[in-house]
Formats: structure tokens, sequence, C-alpha cells
């Protein structure tokens, strides 16, 4: 019925576009922070750690060195509960589906915005619940909008991407609360109006998403939402619960056997899938970590200077969400192409996935050199390199775990990648201690090893590229035979 297919074609735009807005707007604010603490300073949070104390000369100053840090402790927290806890969101989604996911992530958010809107400096301990609930909250948000790429088969990986650079570029969102504040609009008349925008959350959940998990490879006539023909979807949504085999449903053929979580977990993709992740990512913590006083130093200590390329780096953020879809369109270039013969259409995904692997690989090297090089000028470069490779990290993390191992376990595998990356990343505070305490302040012998620990992120692209030739050659042989 060609009206049914064309409501059908606009649901699904309207999903895709609404999910990249929610993606853009509302899941990754939280790495805005540095934004936001401006604003939190200047409404006193915390400002009863601030003491006198002498300056230099003799003079009084007020030293807040202590607000600081527990702003930061606020940061340190949230962020870690945002990566930890997403094994247990993947979970949640794995199991209850898309609707129960999506309704307990937007409870987290609503709950952490309203919490902020309605504490002061007097209830500042507030924002240690607040930001981890607005943390938690986001993550669900993208990884129930990160099925939406299912939708659209052959632009599945360019989505995935898209929506992970999206998440980065919420960030954006801090710096205009930081512009509303300074123009007059309160603090929290803007988390009141972010906590009213859940409605819309909810809005999208009940008429925009199916259920359940949005199958892939998505099975013909597949409908979600409000359904021209009721029955038609009732029965394609049994079905797709039933099975998510790749090959088209017959009774002649027997349903092929998927892996299991613990086949997935202990598979050799999966290990060094999380060795990838976590060097990799360890490099993005420590430079962001040493950044301000590597400036110092290469600055000679001019504030003026200084600023300039914080400024610099803080834009640099922001045009994630037009560096990621690169990397989708990298693992989708050969989705419209005649399959291989003899591979299957898993195979041929997976095969794709390795030039992406490699180019973050790449980008990780080179950009992990720069960060090391005591160059003033060659920052800017650094970057523009670490945005990108941000970006191709994340992305590609997503769509080589929706590539590589069955859809029902995507939202646990995601999960636990992000929890082991996240207990990894502790290491910064390791080398943070040693450039402190042994190094006297300079990163730079820190910066070299861990570029050397970064060459383990260029095993993991070899390792899919001898998978799919050694699964190529075991069926030429049973052809053979």
């Amino acid at each position: 019925m060609p009206d049914c297919q064309t409501r059908l074609g606009m649901r699904r735009a309207l999903t895709f576009i609404t999910g990249l807005v929610e993606c853009l707007c509302f899941a990754g604010i939280l790495f805005g922070w540095a934004s936001l603490v401006f604003v939190l300073k200047k409404e006193g949070y915390f400002n009863y750690l601030c003491v006198n104390s002498t300056g230099i000369n003799g003079s009084q100053v007020l030293d807040c060195s202590g607000q600081d840090e527990q702003l930061s402790l606020v940061f340190t927290i949230a962020s870690f509960m945002n990566n930890f806890l997403t094994v247990a969101s993947g979970f949640i989604f794995d199991h209850f589906g898309t609707t129960v996911a999506r309704l307990l992530g937007i409870g987290f958010h609503t709950v952490g915005t309203l919490m902020v809107a309605f504490s002061n400096s007097a209830l500042s301990v507030l924002l240690f619940p607040a930001l981890s609930f607005i943390a938690v909250g986001g993550i669900m948000l993208l990884i129930t909008n990160m099925q939406v790429g299912n939708l659209f088969g052959t632009r599945r990986s360019t989505i995935i991407t898209l929506y992970n650079g999206a998440f980065d570029s919420s960030s954006a969102l801090f710096i205009i609360i930081k512009l509303l504040y300074e123009s007059g609009i309160s603090l929290r008349a803007c988390f009141l109006f972010l906590s009213i925008c859940s409605v819309i959350h909810v809005l999208r959940t009940f008429f925009l998403f199916p259920r359940t998990i949005i199958p892939y490879p998505l099975p013909d006539d597949y409908t979600y939402g409000l359904s021209c023909n009721k029955r038609k979807r009732v029965k394609q949504n049994v079905r797709s619960q039933k099975t998510t085999e790749s090959e088209p449903f017959s009774n002649k053929a027997p349903a092929k056997q998927e892996k299991t979580l613990r086949e997935c977990v202990l598979s050799r993709l999966f290990i060094w899938h999380v060795i990838w992740l976590s060097v990799i990512q360890l490099r993005h913590y420590l430079f962001i970590g040493t950044l301000n006083p590597m400036l110092q130093k290469l600055t000679h200590g001019q504030p003026s200077l200084v600023s300039q390329y914080i400024n610099a780096f803080a834009f640099t953020q922001l045009c994630g969400v037009l560096c990621a879809p690169w990397n989708g369109l990298i693992m989708d270039r050969n989705k419209r192409k005649p399959l291989p013969e003899g591979m299957s259409e898993h195979e041929a995904d997976l095969n794709s996935s390795v030039l992406s692997l490699f180019l973050t690989s790449l980008m990780g090297l080179v950009f992990s050199i720069c960060a090391a090089a005591p160059l003033l000028p060659l920052q800017y470069f650094t970057f523009i390199i670490q945005v990108l490779n941000r970006s191709f990290l994340y992305g590609g993390n997503a769509a080589f775990l929706s590539v590589a191992f069955p859809s029902c376990h995507f939202g646990k595998l995601y999960g636990l990648i992000m929890a082991i990356s996240a207990v990894f990343s502790l290491l910064q505070y390791v080398c943070l201690a040693l450039v402190k305490s042994v190094l006297h302040g300079d990163p730079l012998y820190v910066n070299i090893a861990v570029t050397l620990v970064i060459l383990l992120a260029f095993v993991h692209p070899l390792s899919v590229f001898l998978h799919c030739r050694n699964l190529a050659s075991q069926r030429v042989k049973s052809q053979l035979q």
C-alpha cells in the first residue's frame, strides 16, 4: 500500500531527525562542564571552602583551591558513572526493550536537572547526585537512539557514528546556558526548561520507537509506532523477537544459532576491541588532564596566551558532530556494492571495519606524537586531530560492536566495554601523580610511554583482517568438499 509506505518513510525520517536533536541537545551535556563551572562559582557553590591566605608580598588573598577541587570531584564522579554504569544501562536495554530503557533514562535525566534547578550555594552537595543522574540518563538516551541506524541499512554505521558525534558536541549546551546566564536568565530557569523538555522525550518514546528493540537486519515490512496495519505490526514484532538472523526466514533452512554473551565476551575480536578502545581513550584523558600545565610550560606562563589556546581547544570540541559521520561513511562504503563471491553480508561489513579501525589507530598515534612534542604552534593541529580521533573512536566503537556481534547483545557489550575502559582510564590518575611528584610537572616522558602503548591498538585491525580471511578460506574449503 503506497500510502502506508509513505507514512512509514516519514516516520523513520522523523525518528532519525528528532533522535539527532535529542543527542545533540541533551545526551552528553555533562562534557560541557567547564562552562557550567563558571556559572556555579558565580552562584557561590562550595564557596565556603574559599579561605583567606597570605600572598607572596604579604597581602591577603582569597584561596579558592578547595572550591575548585570539590567542583572537579563532582565532574570526576559523574564522568566515571557515565562510563561505568553503561553496562547496567545496556543490560536493561537488551532485556526490557526500548520503552523501559528510555523511560528510565528520561527519569534519571529529569531528576538530575530538577536537582540542579532547586539547588543553591547552601545545597551545593546536591551537585554530586544531580550530575551523576544527568550523565547516566544521557548515556541511556544515546544507547536507545543508536538502534535507529538499523532502520537505514545502507547507512547504518553512518547514523550510529553521527549520533555519537552529536553526543560529543552536546557539550555546547552548557556554553549556551553560560551565555544566557550572563544575559540575565537564571540558572534555575535554564534547568527547569531542560526538565520540561522531558515531555518531548516521553512522546518520542511512545510514538517514534517500538516497545522492544529495532532488529538488524530489518525484516521485510517491519513497522513500529502508530502503524496503518496493526495486525502486521504485531506479527512482525513477534517475529523480530524470535529471530535476528542475517538470512531471510525460511521454513526449509534451520535457524542459525547466535553466539551467547559469554562467547562474545571471550572472543578474540571483543578482547582486542577492549584494548583498542582503552589505550586510545587513556591517551585522550591524559591529554585533557595535562593540557593546562603543558600550555603553562610552553607559553612560559603567559595567561593571555594560555587562554587563547584553551579557547581554541574548546571550540574544536564542538566539531565532533561534523567529524563523526566520516567514519560511518568509511564503514558503509561497500553497502551498495554487490557482495564478494562467497562472502556473507555480515562478513563484508566486518571486513569494511578494518580500514576504520586502522585509521582510528593511526590518528591516535599521530595525535599522541603531536601532544608529546614541546612545540606550541603545533598544538593547534593537535587540537584538530584530537577531536577527529575522538569522534572516530567512540562512533567506530559503537558501529563495530553492532557489526561484529549479534544485535541482541549490543546493549550489554556496549555497556561492558565502556565500563572496562572506564576502569582502565583510572590509570590517568597514576600518570598525573607521577607527572606532579616525580617529573616535576613535565609530562613529556609519560606522553612518550603512552605513545608506545598506543601501538597495541594496531593489533586490532590486523586481528579483524585475519579473522575475515580465515572465514573466507574456510568457506572455500567447505565448498570444494
